[in-house]
C-alpha cells in the first residue's frame, strides 16, 4: 500500500513502511560522544540498551563507534570495528530480523558490518568517498546521505533593510536587521549537496528507494544556520526521498530552547521533530526513544487518519472458553482508535506449546489508527481484565483464560521481544491459518499480495490442529 510517493524505504531485506513516522534509536558504542559517550562501552549494556529501544518502538538501531561531536578524537577503522561489530552480532543474534544501520564514515567498517546482517549505512561524509559508494553498491543496504559541507563554516552575511524609501527630508539610517542569514544561498548547498550524492548512488546502481538523505544537522552549522534548514524541511522533501531528521539533542536544540544540559535536551528534540513530521520527514534519529514514541504515537493519532487492517488471535482453555472468547471480542471492539471488523468461527483446536488441553480459538480482524505496540498494550489490558494471571518467569505459554496475540498489522513490520511483527509462528499454527479462512479465502496468497514475509505451512505441517467447529460467537 502506497499511501505517498516516497512510502517506501528499501534496506536489505527490509521494507520499512513510511506511511507513518518511523524511529531510529542511536546506539553510541563510544567514550566520548555528545550526549551519552562512554555510556555503552560494554558490549552486553550496549545489546541490552539495543533491545529495549526496540520494544520502547524504535524501528531502526544506528549502531556508531566514532563520535562525531565538535572537536571529536578520530578512529582507526580496526578501532571503531572493534567497538561495533561485536554488538551488532550480538543484537542480531537476540533478534535476527531487527533493523541495524551502521554509522560510519569508514569503507571498511560499513562492508564488515554490512556481511554481519547491518541493512543501513549510514554515512556522516554523504558518500563523498568513493570507496563508500563502491560498498554501498557491493550490497542492497539502505543509505543516508548526510549533509557536512565545511564551506557553511563561512557564514554568510546578515542582509541590511532600509524602510526609508521615501527618502524624508531627515535621513533616519534604518537598524533593522533579519534575524536569520538568507535562506537561499544555505539551501543551495544543502541540497545541491544532497542532490548531487544521491546521483552519484544512483549511477552507481543504487536503487533511488535505498536512498534516505539527511540535511545535517549541527555539522559545521551554527545554530542560525540549523533552523534555516529546518524550516526549508518541505523544500527538502520536494527532492523525492525519504528524509531524516536528525536532531536529538544538538548545540541548537538547547540554543532554542536554552537548555544548556545535554541530557535535559529530549523536549526540544522531540518538538522540532513534530515540525518536521508536519513537513514530510519520517525517519526520526533521537536518543530517547520512549518518549519520542509516546509524543509521535499521539500527535499521529489525532492528526492524521490512519486506519490499518490488523489481526488478533485469541484463544482460552479455561473456565467457559466461549464466553471468555466472546468477552474478549467485546473487550478488544472497546479499544480507542480501534474496531471490530469480523470474527471467525470459534474452532476446538489440538493443545500446542505446552498447553495442558484443548484450546478454543478464533481470529478477530480489526481497523486501527493505534501504533501496534500501543495496541499490544491495549490486548495485554484485555487479558488482565479477564483475569488472565502470568507466573513469573512464564514464556507465554501454558494454560490461559484468554490469550490475544498480535499476529499481523498493515504495513508494519517489528522485531523486538515485546513484539515481533507478522507475528513470528502464525504461518505454523492451523489454530490461526484455518479460522482466517473464515476472513478471507486464502491467507498463504493474501499475505503474499500483502508484502508480508509469512510463510503459511501445509496443514499437516502445522501445530494446534483444529478438531472442531464450535460455531459463531455472539459478542456484540
Amino acid at each position: 500500500m502506497l499511501k505517498e510517493g516516497y512510502a517506501v524505504w528499501q534496506c536489505g531485506s527490509h521494507e520499512i513502511s513510511l506511511t507513518r513516522p518511523r524511529i531510529m534509536g542511536i546506539l553510541n558504542v563510544t567514550p566520548d560522544s555528545f550526549s551519552d559517550g562512554g555510556e555503552h562501552l560494554d558490549v552486553d549494556a550496549a545489546v541490552e540498551h539495543a533491545l529495549e529501544m526496540l520494544d520502547q518502538g524504535a524501528d531502526i538501531i544506528d549502531v556508531g563507534g566514532e563520535s562525531t561531536r565538535p572537536g571529536h578524537t578520530p578512529v582507526s577503522p580496526n578501532e571503531e570495528a572493534e567497538r561495533v561489530v561485536p554488538v551488532i552480532r550480538k543484537i542480531l543474534a537476540a533478534v535476527p530480523d531487527a533493523i541495524i544501520s551502521i554509522d560510519t564514515r569508514h569503507p571498511e567498517v560499513a562492508k564488515m558490518c554490512a556481511r554481519l546482517g547491518a541493512s543501513i549505512i549510514n554515512d556522516v561524509t554523504g558518500f563523498t568517498n568513493p570507496a563508500m559508494v563502491e560498498v554501498a553498491a557491493g550490497t542492497s543496504c539502505g543509505c543516508v546521505i548526510t549533509h557536512w559541507d565545511r564551506t557553511l563554516e563561512e557564514k554568510p552575511t546578515r542582509r541590511q533593510v532600509s524602510l526609508d524609501d521615501a527618502k524624508p527630508v531627515r535621513v533616519v539610517p534604518s537598524s533593522q536587521r533579519f534575524t536569520l542569514p538568507e535562506e537561499a544561498p544555505i539551501m543551495r548547498n544543502v541540497m545541491g549537496f544532497l542532490g548531487d550524492s544521491a546521483r552519484t548512488l544512483l549511477r552507481a546502481g543504487i536503487a533511488k528507494e535505498r536512498i534516505c538523505v539527511d540535511p545535517g544537522a549541527g555539522f559545521d552549522k551554527d545554530t542560525n544556520q540549523d533552523v534555516v534548514i529546518q524550516r526549508a524541511t518541505r523544500s527538502m522533501v520536494s527532492m523525492g526521498y525519504p528524509l531524516m531528521c536528525a536532531v536529538s539533542r544538538k548545540r541548537f536544540t538547547g540554543a532554542v530552547s536554552g537548555e544548556k544540559d545535554v541530557a535535559q535536551r529530549d523536549a526540544a528534540s522531540i518538538g522540532i521533530a513534530l515540525s518536521s513530521i508536519a513537513s514530510g520527514a519520517r525517519i526520526l534519529r533521537v536518543h530517547n526513544v520512549a518518549e519520542t514514541a509516546q509524543a509521535v504515537n499521539s500527535y499521529w493519532a489525532v492528526s492524521h487518519k490512519d486506519p490499518r487492517q490488523a489481526f488478533v488471535s485469541i484463544g482460552s482453555n479455561m473456565g467457559d472458553r466461549l464466553d471468555n472468547l466472546s468477552r474478549a471480542v467485546a473487550l478488544i471492539d472497546h479499544i480507542p482508535l480501534t474496531a471490530v471488523v469480523q470474527v471467525s468461527h470459534a474452532y476446538d483446536t489440538a493443545p500446542a506449546y505446552g498447553i495442558s488441553s484443548s484450546v478454543a480459538n478464533a481470529v478477530v480482524e480489526v481497523r486501527t489508527e493505534l501504533h501496534p505496540l500501543v495496541l499490544l498494550d491495549e490486548l495485554l489490558k484485555v487479558e488482565e481484565t479477564l483475569g488472565r494471571v502470568r507466573p513469573e518467569g512464564q514464556d507465554g505459554f501454558g494454560d490461559r483464560v484468554i490469550d490475544c496475540d498480535l499476529e499481523w498489522v498493515e504495513g508494519e513490520r517489528h522485531s523486538g521481544r515485546k513484539l515481533t511483527l507478522p507475528h513470528a509462528r502464525m504461518g505454523e499454527r492451523d489454530y490461526v491459518i484455518l479460522p482466517m479462512e473464515d476472513l478471507m479465502h486464502d491467507p498463504a496468497r493474501f499475505f503474499l499480495y500483502a508484502n508480508a514475509p509469512v510463510k503459511v505451512l501445509p496443514r499437516e505441517e502445522r501445530v494446534g490442529m483444529v478438531i472442531s467447529d464450535l460455531g459463531e460467537l455472539t459478542w456484540e
